[in-house]
């Protein structure tokens, strides 16, 4: 074990400003000696929707785009998805999964059917990219894969057909179609969820007829021996409780019947206000608390659903994965508002990080997460205009925790309760996680929630500080496309001296550092 000691933080109480008190002293310790869970890569997990440039113009430019391409992806985009190490890849929604139809999104391009996309924005849906294209850009980014089946709108036998098509090498009808198609070899399905948001946009259910609808589609969901997915159950959202306990009571995983998993969905809104959820950029500074006091309101969340969980499947056979969740404000003005483009700033990379934090927490359930989305939309981790592209502070959040991916997690705890008081709501100034990287070396993550006031940090028993942290004078700091550097990491390093080191943790900032082999 070993000890990480701040010298100084801030703590306030606060109304619509904030105030800097007294500095406190405060011990993180880091026990080396109990490592918990493997924290599974698929934290990590990304989002593509049928949803505004998410994937059309986003991911998509076809093989006779101007536009640089690789097989008809984009190349600049390709790459930095490619840097970033996306474990996990999510397909085709959201709420566009329960209008799919797979059929739509096979054959030659030209010959797709034209629909309407009428959850996002009324456009076009062409089904130029489908099943194919899916795969093959989860391949290009060597990424496992997740595909949500069409419950609302489907029929158990479109999904057991699509499920045939993708993972079968019988010689069948539907088998011989997809080698018609240009894939010879199955597709490698790693995940496949039956619906998507049953309480909302897939279909308005309660959570008993879902079950129902579930055992019924479930039943005859079957793949070959050496390529079956995981099967995931559509869950609840943002406080409730009631989805995983019916799901668990009425489904009793069997050779018949699998559910791997249930599924959550949370979105942070500044004001928690679905009709006015707050700018992206140019906000007050009341909105960087109130985001930072609803974003955590997650782990409450898991630690109900979780505690579920526990009691009916001591055995941890059903994972609680967080499949969709990040940071949802009003579109950015002059976008079509069912596009959902948003700014990205430095806002959101702090948000991702307390996030990660909370899903380190709780890594023996929650297996995976998926942030929403990987490009255009929502929390994104890259912006495009055309032919231009951007990476945003989220981007940068997660390269600087690729090391975090199947780690071994370390316990930590910090000695105070440092907090800033919003209201009657609390947020800690420091967050902190550590793990051990399958290099051998132990990593911390350190999030500075404090508008003001850097924290100074001790450190024993350490081989070396190197890492890098990401921050701004600016609270809504963000890239854009004629000034795209304008946040980016910097390199921290520090000199260590009969195994301790201080380092600096400025105000507003997220920080990764390597320890060494400890």
């Amino acid at each position: 074990m070993f000890k990480i000691k701040p010298l100084l933080i801030c703590c306030f109480a606060m109304a619509t400003t904030s105030a800097i008190a007294n500095a406190a002293d405060v011990e993180i310790d880091i026990n080396v000696e109990k490592p918990g869970a493997v924290l599974n890569k698929n934290i990590y997990g990304q989002f593509m929707e049928h949803l505004g440039r998410g994937i059309y113009e986003g991911i998509w430019v076809g093989e006779d785009s101007t536009i640089p391409n690789e097989n008809g992806f984009r190349l600049d985009v390709l790459n930095a998805l490619r840097d970033l190490e996306v474990p996990l890849v999510r397909w085709p929604g959201g709420c566009f999964a329960d209008e799919y139809h797979w059929r739509d999104g096979i054959g030659p391009r030209d010959e797709r059917a034209r629909t309407v996309n009428s959850n996002w924005g009324g456009v076009i849906e062409d089904n130029a990219f489908g099943t194919h294209e899916f795969f093959e850009f989860a391949e290009l980014l060597g990424a496992e894969t997740y595909v949500n089946g069409n419950l609302g709108t489907g029929s158990p036998r479109e999904m057991v057909e699509w499920l045939h098509y993708m993972t079968s090498d019988a010689d069948t009808t539907i088998v011989r179609e997809r080698k018609k198609n240009g894939r010879d070899e199955p597709f490698k399905v790693d995940y496949f969820a039956v619906g998507n948001e049953s309480w909302g946009c897939g279909g308005n259910m309660t959570p008993d007829y879902y079950a129902e609808l579930y055992k019924q589609y479930s039943a005859f969901l079957k793949a070959p021996e050496g390529n079956q997915p995981k099967f995931i159950a559509s869950g609840g959202t943002d406080d409730q409780t009631e989805w995983t306990q019916v799901l668990t009571d009425k489904i009793k995983p069997s050779w018949s019947l699998r559910m791997d998993a249930v599924t959550h969905h949370y979105y942070t809104l500044p004001t928690g206000d679905w009709e006015t959820k707050g700018s992206s950029t140019g906000f007050p500074e009341e909105q960087w608390y109130s985001t930072m006091v609803r974003t955590l309101k997650i782990e409450d969340y898991i630690e109900k659903n979780v505690a579920i969980l526990e009691e009916v499947d001591p055995e941890n056979k059903i994972g609680f994965y967080v499949d969709e969740w990040g940071t949802w404000y009003d579109v950015d003005k002059g976008t079509n508002p069912g596009f959902l483009y948003q700014q990205n700033t430095l806002r959101d990379a702090i948000v991702a990080g307390l996030n990660i934090h909370v899903f380190n927490r709780h890594a023996e359930r929650v297996q995976m997460t998926v942030i929403a989305q990987m490009v255009n939309v929502l929390q994104a981790m890259i912006l495009t205009d055309k032919e231009k592209m951007v990476l945003t502070p989220t981007y940068y959040a997660f390269k600087m925790h690729i090391p975090f991916q199947d780690a071994t997690y370390l316990p930590v705890e910090l000695s105070d309760s440092l907090i800033y008081q919003y209201g009657e709501d609390s947020i800690p100034g420091i967050s902190a996680s550590a793990a051990k990287a399958q290099d051998g070396n132990t990593y911390i993550s350190i999030v500075n929630t404090q508008l003001e006031g850097n924290v100074e940090v001790t450190l024993d028993q350490v081989k070396q500080v190197k890492g890098q942290v990401l921050t701004s004078d600016k609270m809504d700091e963000h890239n854009t496309f004629d000034a795209p550097n304008n946040i980016q990491p910097s390199d921290y390093s520090a000199k260590v001296k009969n195994g301790k080191a201080v380092i600096s943790v400025p105000a507003k900032s997220l920080m990764v550092l390597n320890l060494g082999k400890l």
